[in-house]
């Protein structure tokens, strides 16, 4: 009996230590991918030239006498306007980037080289070469960089459509200074839109990264690159395990026009856009929450020459389907200004195709107007069944405002429906039982929600400061 049971024993160690041995080899290895790849990621240092204001003011340093005397101690040489001290500092900061082509020309992200008077590129090699920016383009965070140089090994470029969420990723960089550092993780997500950045379809990965990874490269298993390290969110200012890399399709499109151009040429529509809610699916019968919201149409504008309207639900652009509002601007940016192309349209419930001739974003294009609300309204102040006190405007305002019609919301009142409407919005036209009315009068607006039931669904075009929206409203109190 004894013998039996230290065979048992034995037969389970043995059992126990190939399923170890098993899992160990379930396990990637990236020694061979750092060891093939490492030598084409770059280490890159910039220096920022920053003039002080003269004139005995005190800058970047604005504290009192006891605060100067701690800074000169503490800190000497580096105080702006010491004696003998120049009226300038230097600005320092890392980054990290990847070799694409054997002469020297280098990918990073744009913020890396932004505003830098000297970019500086280390090798593995130890060896150092001030680099020229060719182009950058802050619209996707893509920045291409030279430095004279010859033989260089050159990454592989790898297919990031193709890539797969769960694949396992390798981040090499230089967070913190800390030259090519290698950590690794999978691919959470892919065409993860973000706030402000409209133009990239980021890949989402859990892989650490952290300030000075950014510009690096982000490889598959094969030790092809197929995204860019660019931004993380964290709340500590280290790594979270939510990073997220521009696709190497989309950054090598745009390093050719930098390379040729020196700058990123995009396709423009002119409107402003919202994503489709049910609600508004709902509102605008349509089956079920897809595409882009025309929320409101630059006049002249590309958009404006094709007949598109406020209202229409853009559902596919150039025979591609737009699934979501986010993916619309990637879409018209990655569109060569002056083509043609076919956009299909949802409008009072049926759909149409109208050809549109692209229009191009201008280099700078941005600025804001301002609004006023001055003067009197033509008609006084009154509260409807929504809760809000409404004013017309007057024909100053409409000018000022740019608006032929509409009404001002004065007040929004707790005792009305819930709604996203707040004080200054301008109700341009009301949407009911999939018609829309322009809204020109107080009395008309009243009329027309007299005739709603209180369970019905509303949706109004509103007018927010530059941008125009839609907000549904579901559920109209009684009178």
């Amino acid at each position: 009996m004894k013998k039996l049971l230290i065979s048992l024993s034995l037969a389970f160690s043995l059992l126990f230590s190939l399923q170890v041995q098993a899992q160990a080899r379930d396990l990637p290895d990236f020694t061979e991918l750092v060891e093939k790849q490492g030598a084409t990621v770059v280490n890159i240092s910039t220096t920022q030239i920053i003039k002080g204001r003269r004139g005995g003011q005190q800058f970047p340093f604005d504290g009192d006498e006891s605060t100067q005397e701690f800074l000169r101690r503490f800190f000497p040489g580096q105080i702006p306007n010491a004696p003998g001290v120049p009226q300038e500092f230097k600005n320092r900061s890392l980054g990290s980037g990847f070799i694409i082509s054997a002469d020297g020309h280098i990918l990073t992200n744009a913020h890396v080289v932004d505003g830098a008077d000297e970019v500086l590129v280390k090798l593995t090699d130890k060896r150092e070469f001030k680099a020229k920016v060719l182009g950058a383009d802050k619209r996707t965070d893509v920045a291409l960089i030279k430095i004279e140089a010859s033989n260089l090994q050159v990454v592989k470029l790898g297919d990031s459509v193709k890539l797969k969420v769960g694949e396992w990723v390798v981040a090499i960089g230089s967070p913190f200074g800390l030259e090519n550092t290698v950590t690794a993780g999978i691919v959470s997500a892919k065409g993860r839109s973000l706030t402000h950045e409209n133009f990239v379809p980021f890949i989402q990965t859990d892989a650490a990264i952290n300030p000075g990874n950014s510009g690096g490269p982000l490889f598959n298993m094969k030790g092809e690159v197929i995204g860019i390290n660019s931004q993380i969110y964290s709340r500590s200012g280290g790594s979270m395990g939510l990073s997220f890399a521009i696709p190497i399709d989309l950054a090598m499109e745009i390093q050719s026009q930098l390379k040729s151009k020196g700058k990123v040429s995009r396709g423009r529509l002119g409107i402003g856009i919202q994503e489709v809610s049910k609600e508004l699916a709902e509102s605008f019968n349509l089956g079920k929450p897809q595409g882009a919201l025309v929320a409101s149409v630059e006049k002249g504008a590309a958009a404006d020459k094709a007949g598109i309207e406020v209202g229409d639900i853009i559902l596919k652009f150039d025979g591609k389907a737009v699934a979501e509002s986010s993916d619309l601007p990637r879409m018209v940016g990655a569109t060569r200004p002056g083509s043609k192309v076919v956009v299909q349209l949802w409008r009072k419930g049926a759909g149409r195709d109208v050809s549109v001739a692209v229009g191009e974003i201008p280099d700078d294009e941005g600025g804001t107007r301002s609004t006023s609300r001055s003067g009197k309204s033509a008609e006084p102040p009154a509260a409807n069944r929504l809760g809000l006190v409404l004013t017309v405007p007057t024909a100053e305002q409409k000018r000022t405002l740019g608006i032929q019609h509409g009404l001002i919301v004065e007040e929004v009142r707790n005792g009305g429906t819930r709604t996203e409407l707040r004080s200054g919005d301008i109700i341009l036209s009301a949407i009911i039982k999939g018609s829309q009315t322009d809204v020109k009068s107080l009395s008309q607006f009243n009329d027309l929600l007299q005739g709603v039931d209180k369970s019905a669904t509303i949706t109004l075009l509103v007018r927010r400061g530059d941008a125009q929206t839609f907000i549904t409203i579901k559920g109209v109190p009684d009178k």
